[in-house]
């Protein structure tokens, strides 16, 4: 059957070094509409997923050579393969060879002899969930967010937006796979806080007049930790200011100093000021946002410039 343009966009690789097996499944994933590449042996594996992006692989545990366990493994360290979900083929139902299945990256298992029904329905509830996955990223990618998932538990990075990436980068001089230290250590207490009933705090890096700020967005898995990244600094936020709520430069400037919660005196000497002259510009601050108090102004001004 010619792959229709719905299947182009179902592709499944099948790993199995026994050919029987391979026709098997070529045939049956094939009549349920996907588009089916094999491979026979680990190295082939490794380069066909890197090649053609599949939205599922199927894989046998034990090969000659490579097996399954070490393909997955490297599957999963490599960041352009380690979204792809994968399902071992086995015929090893022991505990322990479960738990290694998982344990080295897969996302579900069958047993052997293969029934091409379950592993059409397994794979199908896969490519859903990788395609919600993958739409979720793209919105994120779209909208600019800077957005990193993080596996506290060995502490890889399963995927980042490209903000993110440059974030990282930028700040901690990141590896692609791997989080750097302080963004585990920032898990671990907003976690903690979390967990004590407390706000985290959002404050990950300063850096002389720049902060990377962090907060949870959601738990995707099992300790996997959606993290949003958001870079501040001194000029973007006053110049946010000045365009949220059509204020003067220097009354931008002394709202920004409020916010950071600066007295009128240090507001004065931070900005060459007297405390007087602070005052004034804040009377002018409070009729434009439509406030009566410093706190209701800094409230308003911090939701601003968090984006809210």
């Amino acid at each position: 059957m010619p792959p229709n343009e719905n299947a182009l966009s179902h592709i499944v690789l099948v790993v199995d070094d026994v050919p029987e097996n391979l026709s098997l499944l070529h045939d049956a994933l094939d009549e349920a509409g996907h588009t089916v590449l094999v491979a026979t042996n680990g190295e082939a594996a490794l380069q066909r997923a890197r090649q053609s992006l599949p939205e599922v692989i199927l894989l046998d545990a034990l090969m000659p050579g490579m097996d399954g366990f070490e393909v997955a493994r490297r599957l999963k360290a490599d960041f352009t393969t380690q979204h792809i979900p994968i399902v071992f083929m086995t015929g090893l139902t022991e505990t322990e060879h479960i738990v290694a299945a998982f344990a080295a990256g897969g996302a579900d298992y069958v047993t052997k002899p293969i029934r091409p029904a379950e592993v059409i329905a397994r794979i199908a509830a896969h490519i859903t969930n990788a395609r919600q996955m993958r739409q979720a990223r793209s919105a994120l990618d779209a909208f600019g967010q800077a957005t990193v998932a993080v596996r506290a538990a060995d502490s890889r990075i399963v995927w980042q937006t490209p903000l993110a990436r440059t974030l990282l980068n930028t700040y901690f001089a990141n590896p692609e796979t791997v989080a750097p230290e302080e963004l585990l250590a920032w898990i671990a207490a907003a976690r903690r806080a979390r967990g004590e009933g407390r706000e985290p705090a959002s404050l990950l890096i300063s850096e002389g007049n720049k902060r990377l700020l962090a907060s949870f967005h959601d738990r995707t898995g099992d300790d996997e930790w959606l993290v949003v990244l958001r870079e501040e600094n001194d000029a973007s936020a006053v110049e946010s200011l000045i365009s949220a709520f059509r204020l003067t430069q220097r009354e931008a400037e002394v709202l920004y100093w409020v916010v950071r919660g600066k007295t009128s005196k240090d507001i004065g000497d931070i900005l060459g000021s007297s405390p007087r002259t602070v005052d004034k510009h804040l009377e002018h601050v409070f009729e434009k946002l439509g406030v009566e108090t410093r706190t209701a102004a800094a409230n308003l001004a911090m939701g601003r410039m968090r984006g809210n």
